[in-house]
């Protein structure tokens, strides 16, 4: 299968510096040197798509702005460009969901897709009300997505489990296509539930044997359940004409954190349930001295910022030639992203995707 790229829309701000707002993090008023008004976000889905993206992908979260509605207002801008909608499934009814997924299909043409967000962060998920276990919201997630598809169903659904219970769930009518569901955890408890359910199964930017060793867990899970569902990575790109250019806008990026900063977000995020996130910080330990973790490679922004923490730094060559690799591995869907959003979009779509053409590797765009 041929590499599908997407990009990010960064809902919470962005800038030319590593954004340090946190997943469990309110971030502070203008801390950010772009704001993240509809205008400036429709700049970068249309630059996006006319660079050839698939999809962009937008985050969930008190740090940032409501997904749903931020992507549902750029409709009108864009023509094919997809839109990667991430949202907590604790926070609102299954029912609810598959509705307002059904109602997005039709009025996009079909150019939704769901990242679900199980969510790692206890101070995050307490300010929704919810004050489950991590296991136990990975179990729920497991009920609510057998939920949501079953409302998508030609009858109505009914269940019954630990966490809902439902009579006759259903929609005006089922989406068509069928959204796919994009999923990520790397905990024991996320594992069978990506099997179960995932179309996509999304993991950060590691190492490759450590992408490597993941995706071949959940595919074991999956080829006993019967299915096979595909792989995809989130990644920064710190690209440029020259490695040269590209490592030493890496050190800008680093030399603009504060040290302060750095040791603020690090105890924030190591009190993270999320043992994704805990990869992540096991990757540079908050030190500063050895955040090349692997070819081109590059472990910085996640020194302040949660979630995916990685970037691949080099010129457009051994950029691709790295996306390359991980696709060997059996990644096929890239989302990739870079600060600041708007100018990165380009420098990937002109300098990254041609090399990836050029060897027969990328997915011809939407249309």
């Amino acid at each position: 299968m041929s590499i599908v790229p997407h990009w990010f829309l960064p809902t919470s701000g962005d800038g030319r510096t590593i954004v340090a707002r946190r997943h469990a993090d309110r971030g502070e008023a203008g801390s950010t040197a772009r704001e993240a008004s509809i205008d400036y976000l429709a700049q970068i889905a249309r630059a996006a798509e006319a660079q050839g993206f698939h999809g962009v992908l937008t985050p969930t979260g008190t740090f940032c702005e409501d997904a749903w509605l931020t992507t549902a207002a750029l409709l009108r801008e864009t023509r094919t460009l997809r839109y990667l909608v991430a949202f907590r499934p604790g926070v609102l009814s299954p029912t609810l969901a598959a509705q307002m997924a059904a109602t997005y299909q039709r009025v996009s043409g079909g150019r939704l897709m769901l990242n679900i967000v199980t969510g790692g962060d206890a101070v995050e998920q307490r300010r929704f009300g919810d004050h489950a276990s991590h296991d136990e919201r990975y179990a729920r997630t497991d009920e609510f997505l057998t939920v949501l598809r079953g409302a998508w169903s030609p009858e109505p659904f009914d269940f019954t489990g630990a966490h809902y219970d439902v009579d006759g769930a259903t929609t005006l009518a089922p989406p068509d296509p069928l959204p796919p569901v994009y999923f990520g955890g790397s905990s024991d408890a996320a594992l069978p539930v990506a099997a179960r359910h995932a179309d996509v199964y999304l993991t950060w930017g590691e190492p490759p044997a450590a992408v490597a060793e993941k995706i071949g867990r959940v595919r074991k899970l999956a080829d006993d359940l019967g299915r096979s569902p595909r792989f995809g990575i989130r990644l920064h790109v710190i690209t440029r004409d020259t490695a040269d250019e590209a490592w030493a806008e890496a050190a800008r990026l680093l030399d603009a954190l504060d040290p302060a900063e750095i040791e603020r977000a690090q105890a924030t995020l190591q009190a993270s349930q999320s043992v994704g996130q805990q990869r992540m910080l096991a990757l540079h330990r908050g030190s500063t001295d050895a955040l090349t973790i692997a070819p081109n490679l590059w472990a910085g922004v996640g020194l302040v910022r949660g979630g995916a923490g990685t970037a691949l730094v080099g010129s457009h060559t051994e950029v691709a030639d790295r996306i390359a690799e991980y696709h060997e591995l059996g990644i096929d869907e890239f989302v990739l992203s870079g600060y600041p959003h708007l100018e990165e979009v380009y420098r990937v779509g002109e300098g990254v995707l041609p090399e990836l053409r050029r060897h027969g590797l990328l997915a011809d765009p939407p249309r």
